[in-house]
C-alpha cells in the first residue's frame, strides 16, 4: 500500500485536532470543578460563621451548643444528617490565633463535595472542603437605635436599601405584628433587633430577597422598651428669633455666616440662637456654620442641594433644637457634613426635635448626611429614601424609621440608649 505525504498530513491533522479538544474539554472541566469547589467554600465559611455564632449563644462546647451548631450549619448547606455525604461539625476551644482560652469556641465545619471532571483523571469522586471561626459569647447589646412607636411598623426596609447598626443594635417599641418589615432586596445588619411585638418575625414581613443578616440575634418580646431620656429645652426667648438670614442674601452664589456672634443674627443665652426658619446652600450659596446652640423656631432646616460642594461649611460645635412644628429637610443631592458639640449639656447631640412636634425628618433623592452626633426626635418619623447614604455616628430616637429606594444608612454606639443585657455572639476570627 503506498502511503503519501498527502494521507501521512491527513492523520496527523486528525490526531491533532482530537489531542486539542481532549485537552481544551480537560482545561474547561476542570475550570467547572475549581468554580464549583470556590463556591463550596464560601458556603462552607458562611456555615462555620454561623454555627461558631450559633454554639457561642447557647453555651460554648456543650451539647445544646452543638445541636444549634449543626442546625446553622443545615441551613447554610452543611447538612450532618444527609445519607451521602454528611457534613461534619466540630466544636472546640481555639487552638491557633488569638482567642486560645475557654471564653471562645470553635467552629470547624467540613463536608465531602462531589467532583464532576477531576474523577476522570485522578480518580477522585470528592474533594473535602472545610472552614473554621471563632466567636465569642457574653457580649452586651447596646442600643443605638431605638424606636418608640407603640403600635404600627417602627421599622420598615425597603428596594435594595441597607441599615447597619455597627456594634450596636436596634430596639423598637411597637407590639404589633408588622413592627419591623425588610422586604424587597433590603439588608438589615445589627448585633440585636428586640422588639416588644412577640409575632413579627415572619414570612410576610422578610421577604423578596431581603436579608437580616445572620449574626444578628432576633429578640421578640422585650419587656422594657427602650425610653432615653430627652436632653432638657434649650433657654431662648421667642421674641428675639430673627427671621432666616438667607432672605438678606438672596442672591445666587451669596456667601454668608450663621450662628453666635454674626451680624444677621441676635445671640441670646451664652451662644444660643434662634431662627424662624434656616435654609442652607439655597440658590447655589455658601453658608458657613459658626459653634453653637441653634432654635429654629416654627419654620424649617432646610439643607438645598449645592452645585460642586455641600450645602454647609463649618457646623463642627453645632446643636440644632426644632419646635414649634419646625422640621429638618435635608434635599436631592445634597451634601452635609455635622459634628456635635463635644462639652456641655449637649455635648455628642446634633439633633432635637421637640417632644411635640411630628414633622418628619426628610432626608432624600440622593443626598449625602454624615452627622457626627445623636438624633433625637421621639414622636417624629426619619424617612431617608431614593439612593441617599447617611453616617450617623451616633444613636437615633425617633418614632420611626424607614428606608427606601437605594438609600443607606449606619449608626454607631456613641451613647448607649439602653442595653437589652441579652448575652450576644460576636465573631473574632
Amino acid at each position: 500500500m503506498r502511503h503519501d505525504k498527502e494521507t501521512e498530513s491527513g492523520q496527523t491533522t486528525v490526531l491533532m485536532a482530537l489531542f486539542l479538544g481532549t485537552f481544551l474539554f480537560g482545561f474547561v472541566a476542570l475550570g467547572i470543578d475549581l468554580q464549583y469547589m470556590f463556591r463550596a467554600k464560601r458556603m462552607a465559611q458562611a456555615a462555620a460563621d454561623g454555627a461558631a455564632l450559633a454554639a457561642a449563644e447557647e453555651g460554648g462546647n456543650t451539647t445544646a451548643g452543638q445541636s444549634a451548631a449543626e442546625a446553622v450549619a443545615r441551613l447554610n448547606g452543611f447538612d450532618t444528617h444527609a445519607s451521602v455525604n454528611p457534613a461534619v461539625v466540630t466544636l472546640g476551644t481555639p487552638t491557633q490565633g488569638n482567642f486560645q482560652n475557654s471564653s471562645y469556641v470553635q467552629a470547624i465545619v467540613s463536608k465531602p463535595i462531589p467532583t464532576f471532571f477531576m474523577g476522570m483523571v485522578n480518580h477522585k469522586s470528592t474533594l473535602l472542603v472545610a472552614a473554621r471561626a471563632v466567636a465569642a459569647s457574653g457580649q452586651t447589646s447596646p442600643t443605638c437605635v431605638c424606636l418608640e412607636g407603640g403600635t404600627g411598623t417602627d421599622l420598615s426596609l425597603a428596594n435594595n436599601s441597607v441599615l447597619s447598626a455597627s456594634g450596636c443594635g436596634i430596639t423598637a417599641n411597637s407590639s404589633s405584628s408588622n413592627a419591623v418589615q425588610v422586604v424587597t432586596n433590603a439588608t438589615l445588619s445589627a448585633q440585636t433587633i428586640g422588639t416588644v411585638s412577640t409575632n413579627w418575625y415572619n414570612s410576610s414581613n422578610i421577604s423578596g430577597n431581603a436579608t437580616i443578616t445572620s449574626s444578628t440575634k432576633i429578640v421578640q418580646g422585650v419587656a422594657a422598651a427602650c425610653q432615653p431620656v430627652l436632653p432638657p429645652v434649650p433657654a431662648y426667648q421667642s421674641a428675639l428669633c430673627t427671621a432666616d438670614p438667607q432672605e438678606k442674601h438672596n442672591a445666587s452664589g451669596s456667601v454668608y455666616s450663621v450662628g453666635p456672634g454674626t451680624a444677621d443674627s441676635t445671640t441670646q443665652y451664652g451662644n444660643t440662637v434662634c431662627y424662624s426658619s434656616l435654609d442652607l446652600g439655597k440658590n447655589n450659596s455658601t453658608v458657613t456654620l459658626n459653634p453653637g446652640i441653634y432654635v429654629i423656631n416654627g419654620g424649617s432646616l432646610h439643607f438645598w442641594s449645592k452645585n460642586g460642594g455641600y450645602s454647609n461649611y463649618g457646623g463642627n460645635g453645632v446643636y440644632f433644637y426644632l419646635t414649634n412644628g419646625a422640621s429638618l429637610s435635608i434635599d436631592r443631592g445634597a451634601n452635609v457634613n455635622l459634628t456635635a458639640m463635644t462639652s456641655g449639656t449637649y455635648s455628642g447631640i446634633m439633633v432635637q426635635q421637640d417632644a411635640a412636634d411630628t414633622n418628619t425628618l426628610s432626608i432624600s433623592e440622593g443626598s449625602d448626611a454624615t452627622f457626627n452626633g445623636a438624633i433625637y426626635a421621639p414622636t417624629a418619623a426619619i424617612a431617608i429614601a431614593s439612593g441617599s447614604g447617611s453616617t450617623m455616628n451616633g444613636p437615633i430616637v425617633a418614632k420611626s424609621l424607614s428606608l427606601d429606594e437605594g438609600s443607606s444608612l449606619t449608626s454607631t454606639p456613641v451613647s448607649n440608649l439602653g442595653t437589652m443585657n441579652y448575652s450576644v455572639a460576636k465573631l473574632t476570627e
